[in-house]
């Protein structure tokens, strides 16, 4: 177990701070950030809290956290700061710190959504809504979270109950080829 003292206190703050210039000892905790974050509901922590877990120098927690993964970079965060601080910003640099460190990106929604979203890829070489939606929800075991919805968006021609495959699967399956040899390139 690691312990606090005046020595350590500051090293995970010290090392954002030289990545990307972004100060979280000046975030006074009001909670703008995590107020106005359009995702924050489906965080595993606020963004206010992200900063805080830096401020105590709990790096693990903050690396493993879903939070870093799930935030679009949108920005809302860091223009709400009233102390100027860029969160978006810093959550780029938690994505790059993780995968330096090869922290394992765990079981959560987020990992199963990718899966779902790059097999979709992968089979028709695009996104067939509806077999995303349906696999997702019974991947976090609530089946019938959005089903009302479905039948809107098909009416309005937004969502096709049927998907189709693009013409050049062979391009598709080329990028995952390539995407595959050059993840063996850089172990």
């Amino acid at each position: 177990m690691s312990y606090l003292n005046s020595q350590n206190i500051h090293q995970f703050r010290n090392e954002l701070l030289s990545l990307n210039g972004e100060d979280v000892s000046r975030c006074v905790q009001c909670g703008k950030c995590s107020a106005g974050c359009p995702i924050s509901p489906e965080m595993d922590l606020q963004p206010n809290q992200v900063l805080r877990l830096i401020q105590i120098n709990d790096r693990t927690s903050v690396l493993r956290s879903s939070t870093i993964w799930i935030c679009a970079s949108c920005q809302t965060c860091s223009i709400r700061c009233p102390e100027d601080i860029d969160i978006a910003k810093i959550m780029d640099s938690m994505r790059k710190l993780a995968l330096e460190d090869q922290v394992p990106l765990g079981e959560g929604k987020v990992v199963k959504f990718d899966e779902i979203f790059l097999d979709s890829i992968r089979k028709r070489g695009r996104i067939h809504e509806l077999e995303l939606v349906m696999r997702y929800n019974l991947a976090i075991r609530q089946p019938f979270k959005d089903a009302h919805l479905g039948p809107v968006m098909m009416a309005r021609r937004k969502m096709k109950f049927l998907g189709h495959k693009i013409k050049e699967m062979s391009r598709i399956k080329e990028i995952f080829q390539n995407s595959k040899r050059l993840l063996k390139v850089q172990e």
